[in-house]
């Protein structure tokens, strides 16, 4: 196997190599590989699990960072809560079956998401009805302007839907390749729990439903972990090396807001949910993207068939869930990029919403 090639270290698979591999297994070596690129000018990439990246298939001009750090620390235990420290290379998923055995309350559904620890905060990772913003104190990360260490709390990170300041921004010391680092690089990560033993209050239908209870209502932690599991299994969200609706970026759209005068132009069945910020209603609301993908036209494995303007098969929608696009085996980045474009406009032609990428694009764009 390559080590520089980036298709070996993404969850999609695709993409070119890297003109300089590093791997670090310590913060020291992480910070000394990020302040030794900057001070030289060399575009910079800092990669762990490679689960919400989309990279060119000419791979990356510069360093590759990639991140290796592994740790689960008690820094501070109550009697009602624990506050732990997780290093950002390790594997997400581990951290939420540690919680679960332990008997905390807060991330458990939140199993089954690929990538790192230190990926959660960037995105503001959700899913069922928790993100965690709901569980974290604060991150350590060193600041690539500053070139130092810092704390930042879930405040100082501006926490928005699939959103932070750390994903909005780019350090001014890199180069201006495509969406490369930013400014903030995650050590740590510090997280609340609770000593409950059972499940937060269940706040999405889905899952409510999948466990046979109402709403606000609570399950052990075991139950909600194999639920969610099972759900995102259904959906090729669980990754298997021999499953290709696994092999994605995970949902590529994020789901749009937009004002309640434009959801009102929709079929009286298009889903919608009402938005938040800051824990105040807006005059927003979210939409459903996988629906209006589905009512535009875009089915379940759409590209497998060669359909007009898409690549032949090499890569589709899944046919699982149509907010992930995958590489059916021999895709290039350029292929999903192929699909995602069509996609997009369509929904764009049929709804006159625009629908926005989820991952992070590394030298690579959705058609103009």
């Amino acid at each position: 196997m390559s080590e520089n090639l980036l298709a070996n270290h993404t969850t999609a698979r695709v993409g070119g190599p890297a003109s300089t591999w590093i791997t670090v297994s310590t913060e020291d070596q992480l910070t000394a590989a990020i302040a030794e690129a900057d001070a030289a000018g060399t575009p910079l990439l800092v990669l762990a699990g490679g689960s919400n990246m989309l990279v060119s298939d000419a791979g990356f001009p510069g360093t590759v960072v990639h991140l290796a750090t592994e740790g689960i620390d008690v820094i501070e235990s109550t009697d009602e809560y624990v506050y732990v420290r997780i290093a950002a290379g390790h594997e997400w998923d581990a951290v939420v079956a540690w919680s679960v055995v332990e008997g905390l309350t807060g991330i458990e559904a939140l199993s089954g998401i690929p990538g790192s620890t230190g990926a959660t905060p960037v995105q503001n990772v959700g899913a069922y009805g928790a993100d965690i913003s709901k569980t974290l104190v604060s991150i350590r990360a060193w600041d690539r302007e500053a070139n130092r260490i810092v704390t930042l709390t879930g405040p100082d990170l501006e926490f928005g839907y699939r959103d932070s300041v750390i994903k909005r921004t780019i350090a001014s010391s890199t180069t201006n390749f495509h969406q490369a680092s930013p400014r903030w690089i995650v050590l740590s990560v510090d997280l609340q729990l609770v000593k409950t033993g059972k499940s937060a209050p269940i706040r999405y239908t889905q899952l409510a439903r999948a466990l046979n209870l109402e709403l606000e209502q609570s399950a052990p932690l075991e139950r909600i972990r194999q639920t969610v599991l099972d759900l995102r299994g259904t959906k090729g969200m669980v990754l298997e090396a021999q499953d290709h609706d696994t092999w994605s970026t995970g949902s590529f759209f994020t789901n749009p807001i937009v004002p309640i005068e434009v959801a009102e132009t929709l079929p009286d069945d298009a889903p919608r949910f009402p938005h938040h910020e800051a824990g105040e209603t807006t005059d927003t609301v979210k939409l459903s993207a996988a629906w209006l993908i589905e009512h535009a036209g875009y089915n379940k494995g759409f590209g497998l068939n060669g359909e007009s303007n898409t690549v032949n098969g090499r890569a589709s929608l899944s046919t699982k869930h149509t907010l992930a696009l995958t590489n059916r085996g021999t895709a290039s980045t350029q292929d999903l990029v192929q699909i995602a474009t069509v996609v997009r406009d369509g929904v764009a032609e049929k709804w006159g919403i625009h629908l926005v990428p989820e991952p992070v694009l590394v030298g690579v764009q959705l058609g103009a």
